[in-house]
Parts: C-alpha cells; structure tokens; sequence
C-alpha cells in the first residue's frame, strides 16, 4: 500500500504537531482546510515550520468539493469541543465516506451527552462504509492509563481523577466560559446554576441535543464503557476555584480579586449497577505561579493505587495520539466508533500504511 493520504481540517496550533507527526510517521498530507483569511493562501509548511510542501491551506467552504476530488484516506479535525459546533464538518467528511479522528472533546464518547447527533453521524458514516471516532490525550490519560491499571486491582470501589489545565493558555473565550474573573454571586447564577437541574430535565437537554457537558462528562462514559459498567445515575457540578490573594490575568486582562472565581472545577460522579464509583474533575483556572498541570488518578479497593503525571505536554501528547491512531481508525468497522471499542493505543515505530490489515 502507498503512503496514507491525510487531509487536516483546522490549521492552528494542533495542527503543527498533527501534519509533522504525520509526515514523520510517512503519511503525507493532501489537503488542509480552516476558516481564518489570514492564513487560507498559505503553504502549510508556514504552520509546521519546515520546507515547503506544496499544500496550500484552502477554505473550509469547499471542503465537500475537495474532498471529492482528493479521495485522503483520513481526515484529521483539531477544532472545536463540542460536536454540535463540528456537526456540519464532520457530515460532509463521513458523507464522502473519509475516515475521520478529532479532537473534539465531546466526541470521545458522545453518545452519552448528545445521541441525537451521534445517531445521526453512526448512520451516515455506516452507509459510506468510514469511521469517525475522537481522541487525544484523554484517550491515553483519563481513559486507557487507568483501564489498564483496573487490570491489576482484585476488586474496585471506586475510580476518581482529576486533571488541571491554565485557562490562560487557551484563549479569552474559554476563561469565560469557566467563570474566570466573576464573582461567586456571579459564577452561581451563570455557571453553576446550569447543572442545578433535575435528572428529567438533563435527559430531556441529553436527548433533544442541547446539554453542555463538561470534558469528564464523555469520559465517565467511556470509562464504563471500557470497563464494562453499567451506569444506573450520573451528574455534573461546576464548583468555582479562588485564590486567597490577588491574581493577574493576561487573557482576561484584568487582576481577578482575592475570593473572586479563578476559573472552575467541573465534577462528574457516576454510580453503576456493579457497585463501583467513578468520579471525574477537570479543573480549569488561572493559575498562580506556583501552580502548573496535573493529571492524578486513583482507583481504590483491593490494592489501592494512585498515579500522578505533573506538567503533561497535552498538546503534544494529544496530537502524537492522534496520529497514532490513524490505522485503528482505518482497521476498524464502519461507523461512529469509541476509541473503548478499539485495540489499546500503540507507539508506531513504522511507517503508518504498515499497520493497515489490507496491506
């Protein structure tokens, strides 16, 4: 087989990592697509850093002509986090019957968050004979890590983690969408009061696919995927974080006052038909300076064990996952497929078309 033809559907900072990852593990890339004018034009080597490759990044209005045209064996989609803002882009991938892996948060396991769509997506790409699928650094930090550390635990009780993240490294729009810099009056009445809601009024949102969930949200439900745990409730809570003294914030432009929000705690705890307990927080705020990523599990029972992983490079990692899926994404049946129902990740240490099973 020749080299994998890969298309990369947004051109920013993920996208460095995903397109070099991608020439490194001898892919190539046939088509790059994004929204912004101001590098639509450009060679995607100006986004890699490297020689120029010949691929100009094209607007992401012709993507259903070109992808037509270029027939990539994969697409590659670093945008957005919720899969109702990357419905229409990953319509027109599965509808071109392309293999597609993303990014995108919710997508790792979203039919527990937004069914109507992954319904929809899980037909489209059957009938096209593809496979969609969402991954990254969940996939190895808060999903398979701690899969593979319940193998060796006698008896489980309960599984909690916690992963943090510096809003200030993501954009203004996501340190407001944490309640970064609002007081706690104001974060309870326009953040925390979205999840202070019945169990049928969340099912109703889940179903008519107007939830919000927060990233530890599809997790969970991987996680019990996984495992093989039948979930039977389940809940979201987002919690403020402060700092007792005052806190600059270059995003937000502003000095966030002693006690005032920092960002926010999202808390995700489920109860299953097995007995055992998984709870998920992701903690997104600005940092003080003594403050950096953590990503910490621990699975309690028969022993219990515990594994932290300070200063993760996530975006790093996420991309080098995301590449290294590219043959189970290719191998796997068609569909809107969970990383929980493919092999455990593997390091290529091949060229990437070696591990396709036609080959």
């Amino acid at each position: 087989m020749e080299k994998l033809r890969i298309v990369q559907i947004g051109c920013g900072k993920m996208s460095k990592y995903t397109m070099r990852y991608v020439y490194e593990k001898e892919a190539v890339i046939v088509g790059a697509f994004d929204i912004n004018e101001k590098i639509i034009g450009k060679d995607i080597s100006e986004i890699i850093e490297c020689d120029k490759k010949g691929v100009l990044i094209e607007n992401i209005k012709d993507l259903d002509k070109r992808l037509k045209e270029l027939k990539p064996d994969a697409c590659i989609v670093t945008t957005m986090s919720l899969i109702n803002d990357l419905h229409d882009v990953l319509r027109i991938c599965v509808k071109n019957g392309v293999n597609t892996i993303t990014t995108c948060e919710e997508a790792f396991y979203s039919s527990n968050s937004n069914p109507k769509v992954y319904k929809e997506l899980d037909v489209l790409a059957k009938a096209n004979n593809c496979t969609l699928t969402g991954c990254g650094y969940q996939d190895i930090f808060w999903g398979n890590l701690i899969s593979v550390l319940a193998g060796s635990t006698h008896k489980i009780t309960k599984i909690k983690g916690s992963s943090s993240y510096n809003v200030e490294d993501y954009g203004i729009a996501l340190a407001n969408a944490h309640g970064a810099g609002l007081t706690i009056e104001e974060f309870e009445s326009t953040i925390a009061v979205a999840d202070k809601i019945s169990d049928e009024e969340r099912n109703e949102l889940i179903n008519k696919g107007e939830f919000l969930p927060s990233y530890m949200w599809n997790v969970v439900g991987w996680l019990a995927d996984k495992l093989n745990l039948e979930i039977t409730s389940i809940k979201q809570e987002c919690i403020p974080t402060t700092h007792e003294t005052n806190l600059h914030s270059d995003t937000l432009n502003m000095d966030i006052k002693a006690g005032d929000a920092t960002g926010m705690s999202a808390v995700v705890t489920a109860e299953t038909k097995e007995g055992i307990i998984i709870e998920a927080e992701c903690i997104g705020k600005v940092y003080s300076k003594e403050e950096f990523d953590v990503n910490e599990w621990t699975i309690f029972g028969e022993p219990d064990t515990t594994v932290t992983i300070n200063k993760p490079q996530t975006v790093e990692l996420t991309c080098a996952d995301i590449v290294n899926r590219i043959p189970d994404l290719i191998n796997s049946k068609a569909g809107f497929v969970e990383t929980s129902k493919m092999p455990d990740p593997k390091y290529r240490n091949k060229a990437l078309n070696e591990y396709i099973k036609n080959c």
